[in-house]
C-alpha cells in the first residue's frame, strides 16, 4: 500500500547560480543579476524575474554582431545571417530566472528558460537539476530522471541531484536504485531532513520497518513539524504491530496537517483492527471526504483488517 504522497522537490533541492562573468560582461548586467538574487531571497519573485530579464537583454545585446557560425548552439538562425554573440554569463541569468518561474508554479516557463541556459552552457549541471524539478512537477518522471542522470554525470558528488534522483526512483517504485542514491546523499550531507525522509519511505517500500523508523526519527530531529514524517513513522510502527504508538504518530500528523487523508486512512484501519468500529468508521469517513479516490483501495483494506482481527494475525 502506498502510504505517502508524491514527494515534491523542496526548494532546498534546487539551486541558483552565482554571477559567472566574462571580462566583457557589462557591469549593469552584473548589478541587475545581484539585485535579482536578493529579491528572490526575500520572496519578490516578480521583481527578480524582471531584473533577470533586463540582465539577459544587456548581456545578449552588447557584443558585436557575428556570423551565425560563432553563435551558441541552437540559436535558430540561418547560417548566412548575422546574429548577436551571447555572453556565457547569460546562461546563469536564464537558470535563475527559470528557478524563479518554477517557484511561481510556471513550469513551462521554467523549462523554456533552462533549455536556453543549456543551449549556451551545455555543461551547466545546476540547469539540469532545476529542469528536472520542473519536468517532475509536470509529471514527466522519465524526463526528470534523464536530466538528473546528466547532472550527476557532470558532477559526480552532486548532493541535490542524488537526493532528487533518489526521490524520483522512489516514485517510480525503483526502491533499490532509490536507496543507492539516498545512501550516497547521506554520506555527502547528513544534516538534511528531506534525504532521510525520502529514504524512510524507501525503506517502507522495502519492508525494512526498523530502518524506516530510524530514518523518520532522524527526519523529525531535523524538522520536527513535518507531518508526512509522522505519517511514515506511524506506518512503520503499524506494520511492526505497535498499534498505539502508531496511533500517536497519526494523531500528531493530523494535528500538523488536518487534511492528510492517509493518516485518517491508517488510523481508521487500526481502530477497525482493534475492534473500535465507531472510531474507525469516523476516521475512514474523513479520509474519503478528503480523498474520495481512495475508496477503491480502502474498502478491501477494511475487510482485511476485520479478517485479520478475527484470525488473530497482525495487520498487514
Amino acid at each position: 500500500m502506498r502510504c505517502y504522497a508524491i514527494i515534491l522537490f523542496a526548494l532546498v533541492s534546487l539551486l541558483p547560480v552565482n554571477a559567472f562573468s566574462q571580462t566583457q560582461t557589462p557591469e549593469a548586467a552584473l548589478n541587475l543579476f545581484k539585485n535579482a538574487v536578493k529579491k528572490s531571497g526575500t520572496g519578490d519573485l516578480d521583481g527578480a524575474i524582471e531584473d533577470y530579464t533586463r540582465a539577459i537583454t544587456l548581456s545578449s545585446s552588447f557584443a558585436p554582431r557575428k556570423k551565425a557560425g560563432n553563435s551558441f548552439a541552437g540559436a535558430g538562425e540561418n547560417s548566412s545571417e548575422e546574429i548577436t554573440i551571447i555572453d556565457p554569463f547569460t546562461a546563469n541569468a536564464y537558470t535563475n530566472r527559470g528557478l524563479a518561474r518554477y517557484q511561481k508554479g510556471d513550469y513551462p516557463g521554467a523549462i523554456e528558460d533552462l533549455n536556453k541556459a543549456l543551449q549556451i552552457r551545455p555543461s551547466l549541471a545546476v540547469a539540469y537539476l532545476n529542469r528536472a524539478a520542473a519536468l517532475r512537477a509536470m509529471g514527466d518522471l522519465s524526463g526528470a530522471l534523464k536530466d538528473l542522470d546528466k547532472a550527476i554525470s557532470l558532477k559526480k558528488d552532486f548532493f541535490q541531484a542524488l537526493n532528487n534522483r533518489g526521490s524520483v526512483h522512489l516514485d517510480l517504485g525503483h526502491h533499490a536504485a532509490a536507496l543507492e542514491d539516498l545512501n550516497r546523499a547521506v554520506e555527502l550531507n547528513d544534516k538534511v531532513a528531506e534525504t532521510f525522509y525520502h529514504r524512510g519511505y524507501t525503506y517502507l517500500g522495502l519492508k525494512n520497518f526498523d530502518a524506516a523508523i530510524a530514518d523518520f526519527n532522524r527526519t523529525l530531529e531535523l524538522e520536527p513539524k513535518r507531518a508526512w514524517a509522522y505519517q511514515g513513522r506511524g506506518t512503520g510502527l503499524m506494520y511492526k504491530g505497535e498499534m498505539l504508538k502508531a496511533v500517536e504518530d497519526f494523531n500528531r500528523a493530523i494535528e500538523l496537517d488536518p487534511k492528510l487523508a492517509w493518516a485518517y486512512f491508517n488510523r481508521g484501519l487500526i481502530w477497525v483492527y482493534l475492534g473500535e468500529e465507531d472510531q474507525g468508521q469516523k476516521d475512514l469517513a474523513e479520509c474519503l471526504r478528503l480523498r474520495p479516490d481512495l475508496k477503491a483501495e480502502l474498502d478491501p483494506r477494511i475487510d482485511l483488517a476485520r479478517h485479520l482481527r478475527r484470525i488473530g494475525q497482525p495487520l498487514l
